[in-house]
């Protein structure tokens, strides 16, 4: 069996040009999927029942669905049902949004829980209304202790945005499979990804083990 990694610096740019989009996906699925996580989480700690059921309803559907769904169907049904049709790229990152605001909510919800109902008290003894007290005192501790698993989100989301190319979202996976339907050159494209993969993963993954020990919770 002979070997050609020839065909990879010749698809460079295209490789390149994925890794692009597969970071910009990421960057931008975050950028709203952690103040959706925290109005979701919020709605759910409402004493406003309708906010808390709409949000639950919300949650417990994309939390339970396989994002692989949420993203076929965002692609093909919704413009059906709803008569909404987006581009690839923006339907990609709304399947992605929808999934990781969901996963998002039940971290700060369990943020927010974790913040001794003493301080609570302590703030309304002060004067403080129920939104300062939140967005001054218990919004700032939750942070601090979700960092790390928000962290592990953001790599597992980096991974995740390889779903997308199953409708023609050129990320990384997606640039990787078009070089190799061109090329017919299995081995060294799908070695050449995973290789991409890991040296952008890696680092991330020891980012992650440095913040959840500098951030983590000491009793």
């Amino acid at each position: 069996m002979t070997y050609d990694w020839s065909v990879i610096w010749q698809h460079r740019q295209m490789l390149i040009d994925g890794v692009g989009l597969t970071l910009l996906l990421t960057v931008l699925t975050m950028l709203v999927a952690v103040p959706g996580g925290i109005v979701l989480a919020l709605m759910r700690l409402s004493s406003w029942r309708w906010l808390s059921v709409g949000s639950t309803a919300f949650v417990e559907l994309f939390r339970n669905l396989p994002l692989i769904l949420v993203v076929y169907w965002a692609f093909y049904v919704m413009p059906i049902v709803l008569n909404i049709e987006f581009s690839a790229f923006s339907t990609g990152l709304l399947a992605l949004c929808l999934n990781v605001s969901a996963y998002n909510s039940e971290t700060f919800r369990a943020g927010i829980q974790s913040i001794r109902k003493g301080q609570t008290e302590a703030a309304v003894a002060l004067g403080f209304s129920p939104w300062q007290t939140m967005r001054q005192i218990i919004l700032p501790q939750a942070w601090r202790r979700v960092l790390p698993v928000l962290a592990s989100t953001w790599v597992s989301l980096f991974k995740d945005t390889s779903l997308v190319s199953v409708i023609a979202v050129g990320e990384l996976a997606h640039a990787a499979m078009t070089v190799r339907s061109q090329t017919f050159r299995v081995l060294e494209v799908l070695t050449a990804m995973a290789v991409i993969y890991w040296m952008l993963g890696y680092p991330q993954a020891k980012l992650v083990d440095w913040i959840r020990e500098k951030y983590k919770v000491k009793e």
